[in-house]
């Protein structure tokens, strides 16, 4: 199964979203812009309509998609619009993304999840939807906080130990 993640800066929430069981592949990426082989230069420029986003394929029999949700959401701040951490711009609005094709139990339960966040929070600018379309990021962009461990990241160490801990559950 797949689903499409945009949490800010998507080398952290790649890093992240690998830690949980389940998680088969990642590929970060730019989701639902409005144009053709968007490329970093243009996306961090804000005005294409892209998110960076990581692409997770993952076995939902190992690793539910409500855990899924429940670790991304210990990622972002779903209150902020247009950012996460030092991250500002268009490009790091945060959102999930399913595949046009999914099925409406999968949809419906997004949703649901989705429902019980925004009672959570007081303003709520997470976005759900159709995946449009998604191009792969630049090679260098791909596991980017393994080949540099010390590389920049909005996802703090304890937020990385969160979503880890959810693989006792």
């Amino acid at each position: 199964m797949k689903l499409y993640f945009a949490g800010g800066c998507f080398w952290g929430i790649e890093h992240a979203l690998r830690l949980l069981d389940g998680v088969t592949e990642t590929t970060v990426g730019y989701a639902n812009g409005h144009t053709t082989e968007p490329t970093y230069t243009q996306v961090k420029k804000g005005n294409t309509g892209y998110r960076e986003t990581v692409e997770v394929c993952f076995d939902p029999s190992v690793l539910p998609v409500r855990v899924l949700l429940q670790a991304f959401f210990l990622l972002i701040d779903p209150e902020r619009d247009d950012g996460q951490g030092h991250d500002i711009g268009d490009q790091y609005r945060t959102g999930v993304y399913y595949p046009a094709d999914s099925d409406s139990a999968l949809i419906s339960s997004l949703e649901d999840f989705f429902n019980a966040q925004k009672a959570r929070h007081g303003a709520f600018f997470t976005e759900l939807g159709p995946l449009e379309c998604f191009y792969d990021a630049e090679d260098y962009h791909q596991d980017y906080l393994i080949k540099n461990p010390s590389g920049y990241c909005h996802v703090s160490h304890a937020e990385f130990e969160a979503v880890k801990a959810l693989n006792r559950r």
